[in-house]
């Protein structure tokens, strides 16, 4: 078979002179061509077609003891050419290891090249991104005793808008922003949700939105005169050759009533605590009262009793004749 050079070495141009079929059969192999080891090269006219895109090259490393799949996201503004690169190490026979290639839950029979040298094993996938319909994620398998695959996400760049709901009142005005880093969509668009549907920002019959940026990787929606109905989640969409990307912003609109409410609260149960106190004043002060009067009545009835047992006593006995 054809040895490859190692990882680090310049395989790549000769992978992808393979890909654009310059690539021969190699002679100074010892052994010869394994069937395992098959050059399935891109469609010349597809490489034609699209030759005046950029290249990008883009690798995942893999071995036979990895225990969890491997990962790499790729971010895509414009059409290019990309060239996926998956390299497995093994200890075992790379004749008994069977490699496959899947977009998402597909299959892909052609456009990628395996390879091997000592006890590494190559394969590439060639793809021209030219719109949304090639973005997604690649997958690379390799079958030997146990399967280890290494996933290549192609996205459109992201987008960032608040984390944090955006808490205004009722009669102000606010301005959400969304930004894309490194990035210059082709046009933004806004909508408004306040459940499932998504509805688009109406700013052609309604002075109440404007739309603006001061950059074009930047968007704004000023609401003004905001009111209780207003709120929800505002949806910015920066539009890219290759697809959409959305992010959302939480919009809170209180009345101006709510702030208030803690320390209406509390302004209640002082006055509930201040009355409570009052009533067990009055009664404690009624109840004394009681006290006293009970007690005043008692010492009165106890000085008639006095005065009635001395003229009692004082009244002198006459003996019988």
């Amino acid at each position: 078979m054809c040895a490859l050079p190692g990882p680090r070495g310049p395989w790549a141009p000769l992978l992808l002179l393979a890909f654009l079929g310059a690539a021969h059969p190699c002679v100074a192999d010892e052994s010869p061509p394994d069937s395992s080891f098959t050059i399935q090269p891109a469609r010349e006219e597809m490489m034609a077609k699209y030759s005046n895109l950029s290249l990008e090259s883009h690798n995942i490393s893999l071995t036979e003891h990895s225990s969890v799949p491997i990962e790499k996201n790729i971010t895509l503004e414009k059409p290019s050419n990309i060239a996926l690169m998956c390299l497995f190490t093994t200890s075992g026979n790379l004749s008994l290891v069977n490699v496959t290639w899947k977009k998402d839950n597909e299959l892909l029979k052609d456009n990628y090249l395996t390879n091997a040298t000592g006890s590494i094993l190559y394969s590439q996938y060639m793809v021209a991104i030219v719109d949304s319909n090639q973005m997604g994620s690649y997958s690379c398998f390799f079958e030997e005793q146990k399967e280890q695959r290494g996933t290549f996400n192609l996205k459109v760049p992201e987008i960032h808008g608040k984390n944090k709901p955006l808490i205004t009142y009722v009669g102000d005005s606010t301005v959400l922003t969304c930004k894309c880093h490194d990035c210059v969509p082709l046009n933004w668009t806004w909508y408004s949700s306040n459940g499932s549907v998504q509805v688009p920002v109406d700013v052609q019959t309604t002075e109440k939105y404007v739309i603006n940026g001061t950059y074009a990787n930047e968007t704004k929606l000023k609401i003004m005169q905001l009111s209780e109905e207003d709120k929800g989640f505002y949806w910015c969409h920066a539009i890219f050759l290759l697809g959409e990307s959305k992010n959302h912003i939480e919009l809170v609109v209180l009345s101006y009533l709510v702030p208030l409410k803690p320390f209406l609260a509390i302004a209640a149960e002082v006055v509930l605590l201040v009355a409570i106190i009052l009533l067990c004043e009055m009664y404690t002060q009624k109840k004394n009262k009681h006290l006293e009067e009970d007690k005043e009545f008692e010492q009165i009835e106890q000085l008639k009793s006095e005065d009635s047992n001395g003229i009692e006593n004082s009244v002198p006995r006459h003996r019988k004749n």
